[in-house]
């Protein structure tokens, strides 16, 4: 049987189990790198009440851990030890920096299920090297799961999404953000 079948399963195995034990939905996931798994998850959503708790965050949670395992005491002079080492911009990036930390560059994650918006913009920031899901978003949905609205939402202007959003004390805020801008050591992720 291919690797890739293998890991599919693994997801698949993750995602009833979450569902046998009324951890959350249907939906697992795991994480590769040199063709073995290096970390599980699985939805647990219901376990937890935390809504960020998908296949696919747990998934990059653990796989963070097992790549740094003294995190969070990862100090400044051990940074470029761990996921943050920073790597060069790939040629074609629309990245304006020309390097960002490695995060988990190198690895791949297999799901279930088509990964929705919030794992997605996970999976960028960690920066996964491929997705592979098996069961798509009109699957997903028809089992009560859809996410075509927030990607509908998000291409509406501010003051037409279904969630209130509105800018208030941009001078305030952009202390944070020139202090980030002129911090002279800072670390690119």
């Amino acid at each position: 049987m291919p690797k890739s079948l293998i890991f599919m399963a693994e997801a698949t195995r993750l995602a009833m189990e979450s569902v046998e034990n009324n951890w959350g939905g249907p939906f697992g996931a795991v994480i590769t790198r040199d063709g073995e798994i290096i970390a599980r998850g699985q939805n647990r959503v219901l376990l937890t009440g935390d809504p960020t708790a998908h296949g696919e965050v747990e998934a990059i949670r653990k796989a963070v851990q097992v790549l740094n395992p003294s995190a969070p005491s990862i100090a400044q002079s051990r940074q470029n030890d761990s996921t943050l080492k920073p790597i060069s911009r790939e040629e074609g990036s629309p990245d304006p920096l020309p390097e960002r930390a490695r995060m988990l560059k190198g690895c791949e994650i297999y799901t279930n299920g088509a990964p929705c918006p919030m794992c997605m913009s996970a999976i960028y920031w960690a920066r996964l090297d491929a997705v592979y899901f098996s069961c798509d978003p009109q699957a997903t949905a028809e089992i009560g799961f859809s996410d075509a609205y927030q990607y509908e939402d998000f291409d509406k202007p501010l003051d037409q999404r279904l969630i209130p959003i509105r800018q208030i004390s941009p001078d305030l805020g952009a202390t944070a953000y020139q202090a980030w801008k002129h911090k002279p050591d800072k670390h690119p992720y």
